[in-house]
C-alpha cells in the first residue's frame, strides 16, 4: 500500500454508536492512528446484534483498524491516561451526551486553550444552541424531527429510512470538516473546534422539499419510488411480473424514450409532455401509459427496448441481491479470525488496495496500553 495522506496523525476518538465512529473509521481508512476510547463495558455498539461470527455488524463495518483504549474519566487515573492521549492528538472527536465532555473536563473550549494546534470536533444530536440542545438524539428521533420520514416511502404508516442516514451524515460531514481544518493548520499552525449535529445534516439533505414547500407549490408527499418533480420516474410491472424502475430526466432521454420504447414518438412534441416541468405536471397520465406499454411485454424484451433508447433502468434489488451483485466492490476484514467481506469505502483512492485485508475491529481495551505513547 502506498503512503496515506493522514499517515503519522493520532485521532483521539471518545466515541460510541455510529455518528463519531464513522467519521473516525474515514479518518482511519486514510491512514490516521485512531485511538478509540471506550467507557469500560465497551461501545454499546458492540452489543446491537451479533451476526458476524458474534459480533456486532455495525462494530465490524466502522471499528474497522482503531485502536480499543476502554478508560473509566471519572477515576483519576483513567482520566490522566486520557489527558496523556490527548495531549499528543492531532484530532479530538466526541459525541458523549450533551454536556458531558465539559463536565468530565474535555471540552472543546478549554481543550483548544491548552492544545492549540489541536482540531476539536464534537458531534450532537441538535446542536449547541437553540431549545432541543440539551436532548439526547438517536438516528430515528432525528429522520423524524427534521422531516425525512415525512417524504420517505409510500403512503400508509410512517417508516424511517433503512439505514442510520442522520448518523452516517453527521459522520461524513465531520470527516470534511477535519480535514478542512488539517488543510487550514498547515498554512496557520492553529487547530479549530468544529461543531457537527446530526439534525443539521439531517436537515441540509432536505433542502430541496424544504424550498418546494417554502417557495413553490407545496411540501411534495410519499410517493414510493415516484420522484416529486420528475416524471418518467419509478417502478412498472412488465407482464410476467418483472418490475422495472425508469429514470428519465431530460428531454432528450424522453425523446428516445418515446421513440424506443413506447414506439409512439409524436409524444415526445405533445405540449403536455414535451419539457420535464410539463410533465412533472402531468404525472400521472404518463405513468399510465408507461404501465400500459410495459405491462404488455416481458422483462427481456423492455430491457431491450430500453438500451435501444439508452434510458436509465435497474431493478429492485434485495440485500441477497447487493451481496451477488456484480458492480459491488468489497474489502476483507478479520472477525474472531475468520475473513469476512465488506462494502468498500465508495472513493476509491490509490492509497487504498480493493480486496486488501484490514486490521479488525478491537476488542474492548484490546491496545490499554499503547506503544509510542507515554
Amino acid at each position: 500500500m502506498s503512503l496515506q495522506p493522514l499517515q503519522g496523525l493520532l485521532v483521539v476518538s471518545l466515541e460510541h454508536a455510529v455518528a463519531a465512529p464513522y467519521c473516525s473509521s474515514r479518518l482511519a481508512n486514510a491512514g490516521a492512528r485512531v485511538i478509540k476510547v471506550e467507557r469500560p463495558e465497551g461501545d454499546f455498539a458492540r452489543d446491537y446484534d451479533r451476526e458476524v461470527y458474534g459480533e456486532s455488524s455495525y462494530f465490524v463495518w466502522i471499528n474497522q483498524g482503531k485502536e480499543s483504549v476502554a478508560l473509566d474519566l471519572r477515576q483519576e487515573a483513567d482520566h490522566a491516561q486520557m489527558q496523556t492521549l490527548l495531549a499528543q492528538a492531532d484530532v479530538f472527536v466526541q459525541n458523549l451526551a450533551p454536556g458531558a465532555a465539559e463536565r468530565l473536563g474535555l471540552g472543546s473550549a478549554s481543550l483548544r486553550e491548552r492544545f492549540p494546534r489541536m482540531i476539536t470536533c464534537d458531534i450532537t444530536g441538535y446542536g449547541e444552541i437553540g431549545p432541543m440542545q440539551d436532548l439526547k438524539a438517536y438516528d430515528l428521533l432525528v429522520q423524524a424531527e427534521s422531516g425525512l420520514v415525512s417524504v420517505n416511502g409510500a403512503p400508509g404508516p410512517w417508516g424511517r429510512i433503512g439505514v442510520s442516514i442522520c448518523d452516517i451524515a453527521a459522520g461524513m460531514n465531520a470527516a470534511q470538516g477535519i480535514l478542512e481544518a488539517l488543510f487550514l493548520r498547515e498554512r496557520t499552525g492553529q487547530g479549530s473546534a468544529l461543531h457537527v449535529s446530526l439534525f443539521d445534516s439531517a436537515a441540509e439533505l432536505m433542502a430541496v422539499p424544504y424550498l418546494q414547500a417554502r417557495y413553490g407549490r407545496a411540501a411534495p408527499q410519499r410517493g414510493g419510488l415516484k420522484h416529486p418533480s420528475i416524471a418518467a420516474y419509478g417502478a412498472f410491472t412488465c407482464r410476467d411480473g418483472h418490475e422495472v424502475v425508469l429514470a428519465v430526466q431530460n428531454d432528450r432521454e424522453w425523446q428516445a424514450f418515446c421513440q424506443h420504447v413506447l414506439q409512439q414518438p409524436e409524444l415526445a412534441h405533445d405540449l403536455r409532455f414535451a419539457s420535464s416541468a410539463a410533465r412533472g405536471l402531468h404525472r400521472d397520465q404518463i405513468e399510465d401509459m408507461i404501465q400500459a406499454v410495459i405491462g404488455g411485454l416481458t422483462g427481456g424484451e423492455v430491457a431491450d427496448r430500453l438500451t435501444e433508447a439508452q434510458t436509465p433502468f435497474g431493478s429492485i434489488n434485495s440485500v441477497l441481491d447487493l451481496i451477488h451483485h456484480p458492480q459491488l466492490r468489497t474489502r476483507q476484514i478479520q472477525v474472531r479470525g475468520r475473513t469476512v467481506e465488506v462494502p468498500a469505502p465508495a472513493c476509491m483512492t490509490p492509497w487504498q488496495d480493493d480486496g486488501a485485508k484490514l486490521s479488525s475491529a478491537p476488542a474492548v481495551n484490546e491496545h490499554g496500553v499503547l506503544p509510542g505513547l507515554s
